[in-house]
């Protein structure tokens, strides 16, 4: 059956897939969802016998209904491929009574990569299907990984240019040594003076100012976006949700139809919501376990109803969940809204105005499925330590923050279902934060003699995405003012 996408902000106009992928974000400013969330046509059963890539065909074909079986196992093969360092592409690791779903084993060692494999070669594809002969521009912020993962996916990808903006103190020396080391005449790296919900905001008024997209056209140019916004970042999340059941009914680990709950440390959203949609799609899960850091704005709104950017933004050591716009969530709001386009449009433009908005008690009773909870600095790298001491095991920061709230949901609930924990990022990414955790003394060592030490301490091989930066040149050093995006992006296409 055919699934077609409308904007969250108007359910009138209706898109293809490929029509979705290739625009990112709606006119209107909204995001596209699917009209219904297709179920699955394959049993639990018969999936567990099947690879990552076979699975993700058979989550995909379900959401993007206008690619043809040859194109999207082509968009499939030419992503999960050598680029991933295990041949599983998403290992489950078994550590004190969890599972941790291992999504860091991509080109940037990040959860990312799962992605953003995968949506250059569904753009293209897009771009051929609806005969659209400009330049696709990715305009893209990051809070950390989503810009490094999309550099390495669309750098040198013919017919595109990448532009990616990420705020200039925000994120770890090593994500942000990937990211400026980055090669390809194609690529753009610029940081800037702010936070991410100023590079989300100045992304998303460049993607609405229509003047700019005249001049671009007029060039032969047209934006579109590589952040969780675009559903085909969304879509191939789903999978490894769904891959992850299948492989602990084939290891039995669970029985078929056993339910599991599933723990993801989420700050824009997108990674939970993809678990939502496996769910509705006829997953086993019971519980959606969201998973905050001190920018707990998401915890907030799953206790009270309110969502509520008005306060202080803190920067943490797990800076991929340092948000307080939570885009993706407009997604969940407009389906327990009642796929109600105006009633969404009016708490986004609240939100916009006011930085805030309610949510009404029928609707706030659809989200029984979600908990939510957060952890604390000190929480964080308490986790780090002991799971560690205990096990030998090392949890990146974003993985102990979710690992330190599942820990919270047991001794709040006692309930015992067996759990998925996604695991966002390899502790390689954030080595002195890690390390620190484990032991203080190692803060007096360099960035590179971390990675080396962790390497040794927690006996696993240094990744290669780390090895390729240790001596890399720095490509891109563009620092600008939030209020110059404009200018900047306009600069490198050469329209000034």
């Amino acid at each position: 059956m055919e699934v077609l996408y409308s904007s969250t902000r108007d359910g009138e106009k209706k898109v293809t897939a490929s029509r979705a992928i290739l625009q990112g974000l709606s006119e209107d400013g909204g995001l596209f969802v699917p009209d219904h969330i297709p179920t699955l046509s394959a049993t639990m059963r018969e999936l567990a016998d099947k690879s990552y890539q076979e699975t993700a065909y058979e989550v995909m074909k379900l959401f993007l209904t206008d690619f043809t079986e040859e194109e999207l196992k082509g968009c499939i093969a030419r992503a999960y491929d050598s680029k991933f360092d295990t041949e599983e592409i998403a290992p489950l690791v078994e550590a004190e009574g969890a599972y941790y779903l291992e999504l860091f084993h991509g080109a940037t060692i990040a959860f990312k990569d799962m992605a953003l494999s995968i949506l250059p070669h569904l753009m293209i594809t897009s771009a051929k299907k609806n005969h659209v002969d400009n330049e696709i521009v990715i305009l893209t912020a990051t809070s950390g990984d989503t810009g490094k993962a999309a550099l390495a996916g669309f750098a040198g990808v013919e017919g595109t240019k990448i532009i990616v903006f990420y705020p200039k103190n925000g994120v770890s020396p090593i994500q942000e040594k990937q990211m400026v080391t980055q090669k390809g005449d194609n690529t753009f790296v610029v940081g800037i003076h702010g936070n991410f919900d100023d590079a989300q905001t100045g992304v998303k008024t460049l993607f609405n100012d229509k003047e700019l997209a005249k001049e671009m056209a007029a060039q032969g140019l047209q934006f579109s976006s590589a952040n969780s916004i675009n559903i085909g970042r969304l879509v191939p999340q789903v999978v490894y949700y769904v891959y992850a059941y299948a492989k602990l009914l084939k290891e039995e680990k669970i029985a078929d139809g056993e339910k599991i709950n599933v723990v993801v440390p989420t700050g824009n959203f997108g990674n939970i919501l993809a678990a939502f949609y496996a769910k509705n799609m006829g997953v086993p899960i019971a519980k959606l376990i969201c998973a905050s850091n001190e920018n707990k704005v998401l915890y907030d709104f799953f206790s009270t109803g309110d969502y509520d950017r008005n306060r202080e933004f803190k920067l943490t050591t797990s800076p991929s969940m340092d948000i307080l716009i939570s885009s993706n969530l407009e997604r969940l709001i407009y389906r327990i809204a009642g796929n109600d386009a105006e009633k969404n449009a009016e708490m986004m433009a609240a939100l916009s105005a006011e930085g805030k908005y309610s949510i009404t008690q029928e609707m706030k009773e659809q989200l029984a499925d979600f908990y939510g909870n957060f952890a604390d600095e000190k929480e964080t790298a308490g986790r780090i330590k002991s799971m560690y001491e205990d096990t030998g095991y090392v949890l990146d920061t974003h993985t102990a923050v979710a690992s330190a709230v599942y820990q919270k949901y047991v001794d709040d609930t006692k309930d015992q279902t067996k759990t998925v924990i996604a695991s966002t990022a390899s502790p390689f990414k954030f080595t002195r934060s890690v390390m620190n955790a484990i032991d203080p003394k190692y803060d007096a060592m360099g960035d590179f003699e971390l990675v080396d030490e962790l390497s040794k301490i927690g006996n696993v091989a240094v990744p290669k995405a780390i090895e390729e930066i240790r001596t890399a040149s720095v490509i891109h050093d563009h620092v600008c003012d939030k209020t110059e995006m404009k200018a900047v992006v306009k600069q490198f296409l050469g329209m000034e």
